[in-house]
């Protein structure tokens, strides 16, 4: 079995061991969603949902409030606020050893967020907004830096590389560093490449290959994330029985991308079908030499 780098994430009197992989379990309460929008914006549906995540083992609850699809509508720190705070609520009072992950940007939200018992800030725009390095600074708890050039209605248009691996390395390493120069921890951050983020198909390929050598240059966890992404779906559409597929249908091949990311050192996987992954990663653990 590979090795994953041997770390452990503490919030709120608890401990997350990752030397073996983690499921990410993603609950969407946006109406926009390019992958469920909708679906699970109702607390009673939110919640059975959650509930059927953690019946498949799932490690850490993801929840986000903002789409951030391409071309995506902004959403105000009031509007992310309103949707949250309740399911947040609820499910600190149901679940309260659950790890709880908030996926925005907003440092007021995350605040907000982390005085109701959220664990992890999972920041699509690596700590970019203001005030946001200096907040997680204070908050102290484990932030997920992820790489992105732009806004959802910017970043496509922004995808050119001079060499993506090389470059993605320096912009991250440079939000990583932002980070630490203003007070973050280093044990309390988590990289991400970023797959779907001003990326395009051969970005996407160049990073999964390279996964292993970005890992061990950051030497920090790293959290992958490429469930129901239009990569997966540009692979699928190769196949002439899913010309037309919906994000859904990108689940199965998601699941072998996020093993493979699992293979070169990704210590959580971030998906949306839980069920799937969480078979997918105990058929591949019983065939390691470890297990």
């Amino acid at each position: 079995m590979s090795q994953l780098l041997s770390a452990q994430l503490s919030a709120n009197g608890k401990t997350l061991e990752l030397s073996t992989p983690k499921i990410m379990g993603v609950l969407n309460v946006t109406p926009d969603s390019f992958s469920d929008g909708g679906r699970f914006t109702a607390i009673d549906t939110a919640l059975r949902h959650v509930d059927e995540m953690m019946a498949w083992g799932v490690d850490i609850i993801d929840i986000g409030a903002e789409s951030t699809r391409p071309n995506a509508a902004p959403v105000s720190d009031e509007l992310e606020l309103a949707r949250l705070t309740p399911i947040v609520r609820e499910l600190k009072k149901t679940h309260p050893n659950l790890w709880l992950s908030i996926d925005t940007s907003s440092p007021v939200v995350m605040e907000q967020m982390a005085n109701l018992g959220a664990d992890i800030w999972n920041d699509v725009r690596g700590l970019r907004r203001a005030g946001a390095v200096e907040m997680a600074s204070r908050l102290d708890l484990p932030v997920v830096i992820m790489h992105s050039r732009g806004e959802p209605d910017t970043m496509n248009e922004l995808a050119v590389y001079d060499d993506v691996v090389r470059d993605v390395v320096g912009e991250l390493g440079a939000s990583v560093q932002n980070a630490l120069n203003a007070g973050v921890k280093r044990e309390n951050i988590i990289i991400d490449v970023g797959m779907g983020f001003a990326k395009n198909h051969e970005h996407h390929v160049a990073l999964m290959k390279n996964l292993d050598k970005i890992q061990a240059y950051f030497n920090l966890p790293m959290l992958f994330g490429v469930s129901r992404k239009r990569f997966l779906g540009e692979i699928l559409g190769q196949f002439p029985p899913a010309q037309n597929h919906t994000p859904t249908d990108r689940d199965m091949i998601g699941a072998v991308a996020h093993l493979l990311a699992i293979q070169k050192g990704a210590n959580i996987v971030r998906v949306h079908d839980a069920a799937s992954m969480a078979q997918a990663l105990k058929m591949w653990q019983i065939t390691q030499n470890d297990w």
